[in-house]
């Protein structure tokens, strides 16, 4: 079997959304929870197979708790691992031998992708965009917008003891 044959054969029987891009190219949507959707190149070249997925952009803030966490979190990580690009984007990664690419493999990897991309999600905003969100959250306040996205991150505007100063629950 063909690497492009084990590639359509495991993302079809997945039921992923997909484009071949070409000869041994493919670009994959994996559908998330707090991260909405993970892009996902799958490439296969002359010797190796390669996964690549944008996770989040460069961080506004914190960049050293941010990279700190990404290092500790490769530890933990099979067949992909995070790094930055040249702007300082954030992909996860994975290279592995043409050989070694089988229907079991290729959905281990893309399924450590998905937990890796959406279940760090709301911890890289959480650490990376933290000022970003808590004026977010001020503007939609003040225009009687919808915070449904944002419920996430409604401990990082809570005041201390997550409850309003005079409130019954003040002690």
């Amino acid at each position: 079997m063909t690497v492009d044959t084990v590639v359509r054969s495991t993302l079809d029987e997945a039921g992923l959304k997909y484009e071949q891009k070409g000869e041994g190219r493919y670009f994959v949507t994996l559908p998330g929870t707090k991260k909405l959707q993970t892009n996902v190149w799958l490439i296969a070249r002359e010797h190796a197979f390669s996964i690549e997925a944008f996770v989040c952009r460069r961080p506004d803030e914190s960049h050293e708790d941010v990279y700190r966490f990404l290092l500790r979190r490769n530890a933990k990580l099979y067949g992909v691992h995070y790094t930055v690009d040249a702007i300082g984007d954030i992909y996860l990664v994975g290279r592995l031998g043409l050989e070694t690419v089988t229907p079991a493999e290729l959905d281990k990897l893309l399924g450590q992708v998905l937990e890796a991309a959406d279940g760090d999600f709301n911890i890289l905003l959480e650490i990376g965009f933290a000022t970003s969100i808590k004026r977010e959250w001020d503007w939609r306040v003040s225009r009687g917008e919808s915070l449904a996205n944002l419920q996430a991150f409604k401990h990082l505007v809570e005041p201390e003891g997550g409850h309003e100063p005079g409130s019954l629950t003040e002690s």
